[in-house]
């Protein structure tokens, strides 16, 4: 889906960081078929089940592979599979076809085993990709390139779970004592955080995590030879450094493009920007379960009053943050669901118009008329203008009395505070790579339990819609399917479960002669790279 596509009604400092990208980067020059990518922030592991996080899948789709992917355009693409479909004689079977002549970096071929080993390990305990498979039963290996998934029921809309679900090597987990996924909330250091064994396009020569990754293709890859041979990828976090990079021929291609730079560089001789909207959504969201907040001065819980959570929607302007924030390069939303998504309407991403004077009287028959003081936690690397997001939202709570600490801090930090509910109130970013609302509700509806509700960093708790939650994975009929994912987003909005702000849009900028698409999941590989004469 491109801009013009979607509905009518959502239609300095650069001169200081030359010196530093040098160093960062290398006396390293691009050839033809070298690619040197930068975005604002580095993956946060290489372990391919430990993190279900943008940036950490984008560069391990370069290295791993997945049974299926997922093109530009959104549809399906074979990968590892290259046939699948519910079985025709039990439709709680999955079937799925196996690549033939695969072989892992160490030269190990691929088979059924590993992709069983793999959907094992990503349904274990510390794997952030379970919630995606939480009506699996059981894997089976029925031959070396055939292989049975046994859901709980009937799953007609499985497979669009497992885009970034990736596979690794049996044995080469074994020897290396990675079983188990890393458990990334808890800290943990595995030999898999580093090091990797896929079936990818490219090998990693050189991993020196937030400084600079160097991966080479891999000669005995499976698909068509692509015209980049090697990728040197380096997290640049300052916005101004980043694009004094790409103007001083240090870095080919920069993902993150800062807002207030875009027009700029479209207007640059020999600099490329494509643009185009993410299939991603930023909200905050707020503890509204717990008895006590860790960071508020009252008593009680001050969120878990829908007076006060209405306050803080009607304190929200989000054309102010698109125009003055943003400038322009936003798709302000009432609803916690990018347009791709199935369950999306018109109706659920209308949003309200800032009022202050009512917002201060809710607060007061709340029994806040003078407000609260709390912590809003927010990443300053993650998403475009995340902190300024923040910065903006903390003055208009200001507004009707409730007085924000803002605690900006890097996304490896910060998500962790989100995972083990350590925050009352937080920024957040969501992309749907299944496009249903499913994927949604699995990870930050639902109540925390078992493989569902890994992100619910809200507390929210529903019995009721837990298991309307449940059945989405198991309904056949796709109108009644529909029809349940309605009811329980109009629960979700009259809770106020989250507090949309807007639809992300991208710009990626590369030296002209250079051609990449704009990927709606952000995640843009090298092998889609082009070079024109």
């Amino acid at each position: 889906m491109t801009f013009d596509r979607l509905p009518k009604a959502r239609r300095s400092a650069a001169l200081l960081g030359g010196a530093a990208v040098a160093l960062a980067l290398g006396a390293a020059s691009a050839g033809a078929e070298t690619i040197r990518w930068a975005r604002v922030g580095d993956a946060l592991t290489l372990d391919p089940h430990a993190q279900n996080e943008g940036p950490t899948h984008a560069l391990n789709h370069h290295i791993y592979e997945t049974l299926v992917g997922r093109a530009t355009d959104g549809t399906l693409t074979p990968r590892l599979a290259t046939e699948w479909g519910i079985h025709p004689d039990d439709d709680t079977i999955w079937v799925f076809e196996l690549r033939e002549g695969v072989t892992f970096h160490d030269g190990t071929p691929f088979e059924a085993d590993d992709v069983v080993f793999s959907l094992e390990r990503a349904m274990a305990e510390t794997s952030d990709m379970k919630g995606l498979h939480g009506a699996v039963e059981s894997v089976e290996a029925v031959d070396e390139h055939t292989v049975h998934v046994q859901m709980e029921g009937p799953a007609p809309l499985y497979v669009q779970n497992l885009t970034n679900t990736f596979i690794m090597n049996r044995e080469w987990a074994e020897e290396h004592d990675v079983e188990e996924p890393q458990d990334f909330a808890g800290g943990e250091e595995s030999y898999a955080v580093r090091n990797a064994n896929g079936t990818g396009p490219y090998t990693v020569a050189e991993r020196d995590p937030e400084v600079r990754t160097v991966l080479e293709y891999f000669g005995d890859h499976w698909a068509e030879t692509p015209e980049v041979s090697e990728i040197i990828y380096t997290p640049i976090a300052e916005d101004a450094t980043r694009v004094a990079a790409l103007l001083s021929g240090e870095v080919d291609i920069v993902q993150d493009v800062p807002v207030q730079d875009i027009q700029r560089l479209q207007e640059t001789d020999g600099i490329t920007v494509e643009t185009g909207p993410e299939n991603r959504v930023i909200f905050f969201a707020y503890d509204m379960g717990s008895d006590e907040l860790q960071t508020a001065n009252v008593e009680g819980n001050p969120f878990a009053d829908p007076l006060v959570r209405e306050a803080m929607h009607l304190a929200l302007d989000r054309d102010a943050i698109r125009q003055v924030v943003m400038r322009g390069q936003s798709l302000p939303t009432g609803v916690t669901m990018p347009p791709f998504v199935n369950g999306w309407t018109e109706e659920l991403d209308e949003y309200p118009q800032p009022d202050y004077e009512r917002a201060q009287e809710l607060l007061a028959e709340a029994g806040y008329p003078d407000g609260f003081e709390v912590t809003l936690h927010t990443p300053n690397d993650r998403y475009l203008n995340d902190e300024a997001i923040s910065q903006a939202y903390v003055g208009m709570l200001d507004r009707i009395g409730i007085d924000v600490n803002l605690v900006s801090q890097t996304r490896s930090l910060h998500f962790p505070l989100i995972q083990n509910r350590e925050t009352d109130f937080y920024l957040l970013g969501w992309g749907v790579p299944t496009f249903d609302s499913q994927y949604i509700f699995d990870f930050l509806v639902h109540s925390t339990e078992g493989a569902r509700g890994g992100w619910n960093g809200s507390r929210y708790s529903n019995p009721e819609l837990d298991q309307k939650i449940e059945a989405l994975a198991t309904e056949t009929d796709l109108e009644a399917r529909n029809e349940m994912i309605a009811e329980i987003w109009a629960q979700v909005q009259e809770d106020r479960v989250f507090l949309p702000v807007h639809n992300q849009l991208l710009a990626y900028a590369m030296r002209e002669g250079i051609s990449l698409p704009v990927h709606p999941e952000n995640q843009p590989s090298m092998t889609d790279v082009s070079f024109e004469d």
